[in-house]
């Protein structure tokens, strides 16, 4: 693995030089941060070079932002795929960047003043544009002075030596010219670390900026206690992050972030959200609508926020941005923090969803007041594949698997994919994985390019009596009666899922490809005396559509 990472190292360091090479730049020793100079010594067989250097000459035909992405990201894209992903390490392209800059300006930043810093600044993709901007409105300025003014009022954190070294080169490629002029080395910018282990001492920042890195992370017991104030259940690197954040950022500084969106609804990120509700609350979201071509081999939808600290606004202002060459910004409307702010925040990813989301602040009734609550099916097929059987047995029982639910919506009890066979023998102490009660199930997870996010079907009580039971793989939510006697019927509530509508109200809460129970239980639903109508439609055999309309009358009617 290590020598596999050298090679990398030295496969991106010849191509940096050779950019800099065809730009007219030499790079000096002041570029080298020491922790990575070992690196360099791996050698490239001559097609590696070759390969190399004409990428970096390519490169040098570009803008210096989109040159520092394109040969940054084949850094990260070079490197094994778990250290990538326990490092997290996945790069901002320069639309969403300059995006983020933009809005971080619209949130009040001033670049001749502010103090600026990137926790996670793999590859300058942040700090780059950053200083770029700086230099523009102090363009006045002295290059010596400029050389001095970025030195105190720029920094970046970076646990990936290499990363760090990459950061620091960008920039010294970018100001070689004040570097000349000014006839004294370029200012280290970067410090290798762990950022999570930093803490704050005089220095706060004016804005704390960057695209941290993401995926669950097991805490040692002092940070956990550190970050306590920020964490339900596990702990999601982007979740502390922000948390360092706002405790890096000055009274009033911004913190303008990419990340993924499941914080906005996840419950493990409930506590979070209620810490920026409470010391820094929103400003404005943008939801980037297309995944394709941004963040690579991420399934993470994204979103572009800023906070600000001891703001307590009472709208957020949502934008979605659709990616091509250049981020195209769409105004969505806006939406306010719910009461409890650790409910999920339920914000428009459309214009037209702007009086739905306003219906949904003003709908109280939940899965809980039909008699229903959530939970994931049991069975975890690779920890029983002895018991599993191809054919039925006086001691076997079906296994529901998640290809039982149609696309449509409908229940086609089947075994069709690999490895999934359609009997499970229980053992005496398998009881707790035996479903007895009819209840309606649904997809787990499901992406936002789909038609549905939401699909569910009732699982008919005629098939659990017929066989005594059934069991339900984990793929699968069982939306359940609480007490075996509901309000609303299995049916009604599988109609009510698979509208158009309720997918509609979902996806403005889901931040995630996960279907979970807490969303489920936290999503706006018909109240009971709405339901009846919606039952007796059911029992009349009324077509679809008549079904529809009524439901959406729910819940585009003014909520007052």
């Amino acid at each position: 693995m290590q020598r596999r990472q050298q090679a990398v190292w030295s496969f991106v360091e010849r191509a940096v030089r050779s950019y800099a090479a065809a730009t007219g730049e030499v790079l000096g020793g002041g570029l080298v941060v020491s922790p990575v100079t070992l690196a360099f010594t791996f050698e490239l067989d001559t097609l590696a070079v070759e390969l190399a250097e004409s990428l970096g000459r390519a490169a040098a035909q570009l803008p210096i932002e989109e040159a520092c992405y394109q040969l940054s990201t084949c850094y990260t894209a070079m490197l094994p795929q778990e250290t990538r992903s326990s490092w997290g390490a996945y790069y901002t392209p320069p639309a969403l960047t300059d995006r983020l800059l933009a809005m971080a300006e619209d949130a009040g930043v001033d670049w001749q003043t502010a103090l600026v810093l990137d926790p996670a600044c793999g590859g300058g993709a942040f700090l780059l544009p950053v200083a770029l901007r700086m230099r523009k409105a102090l363009v006045d300025l002295p290059a010596e002075r400029f050389l001095a003014h970025i030195s105190t009022n720029l920094r970046g954190f970076e646990i990936d030596p290499f990363a760090a070294w990459l950061t620091q080169v960008w920039l010294e490629i970018a100001f070689a010219d004040e570097v000349r002029i000014a006839r004294q080395p370029f200012p280290s910018m970067v410090t290798v670390c762990d950022s999570l282990s930093q803490r704050p001492a005089h220095q706060k920042f004016d804005l704390v900026v960057g695209n941290p890195p993401y995926g669950r992370i097991r805490l040692p017991a002092h940070q956990r206690e550190h970050y306590s104030r920020s964490l339900y259940g596990h702990a999601n690197l982007y979740g502390l992050f922000t948390d360092l954040a706002l405790r890096w950022a000055k009274p009033e500084g911004v913190v303008a972030y990419v990340t993924p969106t499941s914080f906005l609804a996840g419950e493990y990120f409930k506590a979070l959200r209620g810490l920026l509700a409470m010391e820094a609350s929103p400003l404005a979201i943008d939801f980037v609508t297309e995944r394709r071509g941004v963040f690579e081999d991420v399934l993470q939808e994204t979103v572009l926020s800023t906070y600000r600290l001891g703001a307590h606004t009472s709208a957020v202002q949502v934008h979605y941005l659709a990616v091509n060459g250049k981020a195209e910004v769409t105004k969505a409307g806006q939406f306010e923090l719910p009461e409890d702010p650790r409910d999920p925040w339920l914000a428009p990813r459309t214009p037209d969803d702007v009086p739905l989301v306003a219906a949904m602040a003003g709908i109280p009734t939940r899965l809980r007041d039909w008699g229903y609550k959530v939970s994931t099916g049991p069975l975890v097929w690779n920890r029983f594949k002895p018991q599993f059987r191809m054919r039925p047995g006086r001691d076997t029982l079906p296994v529901v698997w998640a290809e039982s639910i149609t696309a449509d919506g409908r229940f086609v009890w089947r075994a069709e994919k690999r490895s999934h066979q359609p009997y499970f023998r229980p053992t005496a102490s398998d009881e707790w994985l035996k479903v007895d009660t009819p209840c309606v199930l649904l997809q787990r997870t499901t992406a936002k390019e789909q038609a549905r996010r939401l699909i569910a079907a009732e699982m008919p009580e005629a098939f659990i009596h017929s066989h005594g039971g059934v069991i339900v793989e984990n793929h699968l939510n069982m939306v359940k009666p609480i007490n075996g006697c509901p309000k609303v019927q299995p049916a009604a509530v599988a109609a009510v899922l698979n509208s158009k509508i309720v997918d509609r109200a979902f996806r403005c809460m889901s931040g995630s490809v996960a279907v979970s129970a807490f969303e489920l239980e936290a999503l706006p639903l018909p109240n009971l005396a709405q339901m009846r109508q919606i039952e007796t439609l059911l029992g009349q055999k009324a077509p679809a559509g008549e079904i529809e309309a009524l439901l959406e009358t729910f819940y585009t009617k003014d909520p007052a």
